[in-house]
């Protein structure tokens, strides 16, 4: 074996993760960590005026009468069924399967078209009764934050199509698998904050 192979071999076996081979890609993760710690505060103020609002209702319809069970249970499972495939592409990754990579990301990003179709008919169908942002303080905090986590799914999903393009143009290398691992994480972040939003939002809302 050539020193060239030897050195390629030894690369292969080692046990830091793909993205985290080259200092310069790594410094990009640890920036876009701090850059999600911003996103935190960002939506840690979104929901904490919603519950200062959600009781100012103005007389309009409530969130008892607006949610619809079987509607946010939907986007709840979509939701959280694509962090779980965008997940296996990371590890698809990391065990350097390309075709599974592409695949397991084309699949999240169909589930997240389909998460933002259900909350789009979601707003339709609430407007269509004159649940609009004018109408109360509460409405006005509902779909700014559910409009704002939205939002942040459409990028998202942007994101990881610009991505699976790159893995099918340069296939897996320290600098796609780094944009792989960050739009994943991205990902992983927003079904977080999706939780929140099911329970402080739509359970309580259903409940109260």
């Amino acid at each position: 074996m050539s020193a060239l192979q030897h050195a390629v071999t030894a690369h292969a076996d080692t046990d830091t993760p793909l993205e985290y081979q080259n200092p310069h890609e790594s410094v990009k993760i640890t920036g876009f960590w701090i850059f999600m710690a911003t996103d935190m505060l960002l939506f840690g103020c979104l929901f904490a005026t919603y519950l200062v609002l959600r009781t100012h209702t103005d007389g309009g319809p409530t969130a008892h009468h607006l949610f619809d069970i079987p509607g946010f249970t939907a986007e709840t499972f979509i939701l959280l069924t694509s962090s779980f495939t965008g997940g296996l592409s990371t590890l698809a990754m990391r065990l350097g399967k390309r075709k599974q990579v592409m695949a397991w990301l084309t699949l999240t990003i169909l589930l997240g078209l389909a998460f933002i179709g259900l909350e789009v008919q979601e707003f339709a169908a609430d407007v269509a009764i004159g649940a609009t942002m004018q109408r109360s303080a509460f409405l006005s905090a509902f779909f700014t934050l559910v409009g704002t986590h939205g939002s942040h799914v459409s990028i998202g999903i942007v994101w990881m199509v610009l991505t699976l393009i790159q893995i099918a143009r340069r296939g897996l290398n320290q600098k796609t698998a780094r944009k792989l691992f960050i739009v994943n994480l991205y990902w992983h972040f927003l079904d977080v904050v999706w939780v929140f939003i099911f329970t402080i939002v739509y359970l309580s809302g259903v409940v109260m």
